[in-house]
């Protein structure tokens, strides 16, 4: 049996805890959010602490931390509209997803720095990402805070779905021509490997999962 090292939570300063947590919790799908600013000023940020909260209404939930002790621009932009848009960035986007996460002027625009183009929303005010293959307008449900770090844990309802036309038959998504960029620890980014397709299990996930 390989030997283990046990490391004792409690010892940990926050840094140390990230770089393990982001290490095991791999991969991790990628919120590309899109947000505005008081004055109208668009948002682009990277969040790969990103997962789906519930069906009925659809809502995904997305951990926003903190910077040097403030909300980062999106937190911010999302409390105070209560609006943002979340695309899902394909495999090809990997380095305008890690450039967008750099730590830029509050009322620099990403998206046009990085040459991408947006397209309006049909509910929210943000817009969407046009390279993006799906994207989500999502109206804010509720942020509850976690940790001593104040890491805010932000839900949104899904309020307009935008799939790419060739990716959806009868509903569902393939996951494999979607080809999503995941994020891994550091600066480390990942795609789908082979798929295994089992038979689905009735009543986990519903019986057409």
């Amino acid at each position: 049996m390989s030997e283990h090292v046990a490391i004792d939570a409690a010892t940990l300063d926050a840094g140390t805890a990230y770089r393990l947590l982001t290490g095991v919790v791999v991969p991790r799908p990628i919120a590309w959010i899109t947000s505005m600013d008081a004055s109208g000023g668009l948002n682009l940020a990277p969040f790969s602490a990103f997962t789906m909260v519930a069906n009925d209404p659809p809502m995904v939930g997305v951990n926003i931390g903190l910077r040097a002790g403030e909300r980062k621009d999106t937190a911010r932009n999302i409390a105070h509209s209560g609006e943002y848009v979340v695309n899902i960035p394909s495999w090809g986007l990997r380095q305008q997803v890690h450039e967008s996460g750099r730590a830029w002027e509050p009322d620099l625009d990403e998206a046009e720095l990085l040459g991408l183009s947006t397209v309006p929303s049909d509910v929210v005010g943000p817009p969407r990402l046009a390279c993006a293959p799906v994207s989500m307008e999502c109206r804010l449900s509720k942020v509850v805070v976690f940790g001593r770090a104040g890491a805010e844990f932000t839900v949104g309802e899904v309020v307009r779905f935008h799939v790419r036309a060739d990716l959806l038959t009868d509903g569902k998504i393939d996951t494999v021509e979607l080809d999503p960029a995941a994020r891994l620890a550091g600066p480390n980014y990942g795609r789908l490997g082979s798929v295994d397709a089992l038979a689905p299990i009735a009543g986990v996930g519903g019986a057409q999962a």
